[in-house]
């Protein structure tokens, strides 16, 4: 038998998860999400805070306040590379393309204030692994063993 607090805990469904980047201008963040993301907005609370969407992912931007801003936020995709296409066309700032991992053919697109989206898809079945961009732009790769070593600068 599970305690009290199990069980009250069991009783409760969760309905979402909302990320909130904190951004230096809602105007500009909007027009950036809309624009040349794809996203359409939800509502604009007083210009200081507001939500866009895009499918069932929403994401709240608050106009200096609510965390700092470089956050990431993980979002699936149905494909990476069709919206690689969609974004570059689009002239959005891709940090990292497409590339493939253990856990998702994914990329990093990054939002005017430095936010990371990282979006990925279904790994590519029989397609090695790539390079990965840490959040300091260091590039990673693996060695013969499989260990990962940071790729020197050039």
């Amino acid at each position: 038998m599970g305690s009290e607090a199990d069980k009250s805990a069991s009783q409760v469904t969760f309905e979402g998860c909302n990320p909130i980047f904190r951004v230096s201008s809602v105007a500009a963040s909007v027009d950036y999400y809309v624009r040349v993301l794809g996203f359409k907005l939800e509502w604009n609370h007083f210009g200081f805070f507001a939500c866009v969407s895009r499918g069932r992912f929403h994401l709240f931007l608050s106009e200096g306040d609510q965390g700092n801003p470089g956050a990431w936020v993980w979002v699936g995709v149905s494909d990476a590379e069709a919206l690689f296409q969609e974004y570059r066309a689009a002239g959005a700032k891709i940090r990292h393309p497409p590339t493939n991992y253990s856990w998702a053919y994914e990329m990093q697109v990054e939002d005017p204030d430095g936010n990371i989206l990282r979006m990925g898809s279904e790994p590519k079945p029989g397609q090695p692994e790539g390079d990965w961009l840490d959040m300091y732009g260091n590039l990673w790769t693996r060695d013969e063993t499989g260990k990962p070593v940071k790729v020197p600068r050039k």
